[in-house]
């Protein structure tokens, strides 16, 4: 199954570029591991802003009701720089399908971002987010958008890679859209969509239902808002092994009880988290093989992403996924 290569916007601190505010750059295994097989858009909104490297650390602050970006070291108020520009350049910015941001800072990060009482006072009022990661997600709305510290978390990362992957698909498919196109892709998606949000699948399907030739455009866009709130959460495991018990279904008539029976075994053992959902693809997979369901071969729901970034190291941390 050939994959589109995602747009993933990224800090450049990873990777990429000495830009962080000590002049050094970060290692990240994740994200030399992804180079192969997306199109990274580096970008330091610090240094844009003019700020240079190495420089005086940044802090959000509490002033006047407002959060505020300050430099304490020069007092320098640099709100409005920052706002200005990550208007501008995501204005300008060409379609993207994901982005992944520095944790912990206060431009980029997502999570937990302190803010200061005031420029010299250490106690911190509350978290919030990063100005220029706050600016990312207003503009797109329900995009996949993480820090890269999350990403060593398995779980957060297997959801993130489906989640870009497919929207790059779709991005490219969808380039010269047609009836024809934007059914086939619906098609081949079907268990992979059904295991993330049974309820936006089934609009999907009348959004399908009435689709014309005249109608394609239109269709595309609203399918389009569909696909990135599907991906707005990751999947419960109910809804993981409900999507194995379909697909048992087409070998009914193909295999012994006791085939059955393992594979019925080795769903009870990823429903107590035992193994991973590679493992009971596996024997889906072997039967395909022996047996020919074409329509099951091709579902996207085996590999939604390059199998070579399953096996990445996992550092079992990171938070929940919201």
């Amino acid at each position: 199954m050939n994959l589109s290569k995602p747009k993933i916007l990224v800090s450049k601190c990873l990777e990429f570029d000495t830009c962080r505010y000590n002049g050094l750059s970060i290692k990240d295994s994740i994200i030399r591991s992804l180079k192969n097989y997306v199109e990274f858009i580096p970008i330091c909104p610090e240094m844009e802003i003019g700020l240079g490297t190495p420089r005086d650390p940044i802090r959000l602050i509490y002033k006047n009701k407002k959060i505020k970006l300050v430099q304490p070291s020069t007092k320098k108020d640099i709100t409005s720089k920052m706002n200005n520009f990550s208007n501008q350049y995501i204005k300008n910015l060409e379609q993207i399908d994901g982005c992944i941001l520095k944790n912990r800072s206060p431009s980029c990060g997502i999570y937990g971002i302190k803010v200061y009482d005031g420029i010299d006072k250490p106690s911190v009022r509350f978290k919030d987010k990063g100005l220029f990661a706050k600016s990312l997600l207003n503009y797109f709305s329900n995009l996949p958008i993480e820090e890269e510290g999350r990403l060593k978390n398995k779980e957060i990362r297997e959801h993130f890679f489906t989640a870009i992957f497919t929207i790059a698909n779709f991005r490219d498919e969808m380039l010269k859209p047609s009836r024809g196109k934007l059914i086939e892709y619906h098609s081949k998606n079907k268990y992979l969509f059904m295991m993330y949000n049974q309820t936006i699948l089934k609009k999907m399907g009348k959004l399908l239902a009435s689709l014309t030739e005249r109608t394609t455009e239109k269709t595309v866009e609203l399918y389009f808002e569909m696909l990135k709130n599907l991906f707005s959460r990751k999947p419960n495991k109910r809804s993981v092994i409900n999507v194995h018990m379909h697909a048992l279904g087409y070998f009914s008539k193909d295999l012994n009880s006791k085939e059955k029976k393992h594979f019925l075994n080795t769903l009870e053992k990823l429903r107590c988290q035992i193994i991973p959902v590679s493992g009971v693809n596996s024997i889906l997979e072997s039967w395909m093989a022996r047996h020919d369901q074409p329509y099951l071969s091709k579902q996207t729901f085996f590999h939604p992403f390059p199998q070579q970034l399953i096996n990445l190291s996992d550092s079992g941390k990171g938070r929940v996924l919201n």
